[in-house]
């Protein structure tokens, strides 16, 4: 079995503890979501992703999903297009700014040894 080297005092984040712990399930947060979902919609460019390909990559169901996808639209981080009674989603500049302003926060709070 690997040990680790922790000071007493010291701080570990969950998800850094799931590498060493067999087995543990480390739940992401609603706003770990909303960077997911984000990220993932930034990825597909101008195109946009459709639901399935959103689902899949974000790893939620689809209720789980919408939920998101309707405080996402509603905050203007994305846009729903509908076409052939399809919807395609595609990141705004807005939620490019949220995006880039979690991952530097995130990592300010790594720096910390802070979990978001």
């Amino acid at each position: 079995m690997e040990t680790i080297g922790i000071s007493q005092g010291s701080v570990i984040p969950l998800y850094h503890l799931a590498s060493y712990i067999p087995n543990m399930v480390v739940y992401r947060s609603s706003m770990q979501i909303v960077r997911d979902l984000l990220s993932v919609t930034e990825e597909s460019g101008v195109s946009g992703i459709n639901i399935t390909a959103l689902l899949t990559k974000a790893n939620l169901s689809h209720s789980r999903l919408s939920k998101f996808i309707d405080n996402l639209t509603g905050a203007g981080l994305i846009n729903k297009i509908e076409f052939d009674g399809k919807n395609t989603f595609v990141i705004t500049p807005k939620g490019k700014q949220y995006l880039e302003t979690y991952v530097q926060f995130q990592s300010l709070a790594d720096s910390f040894g802070l979990e978001l």
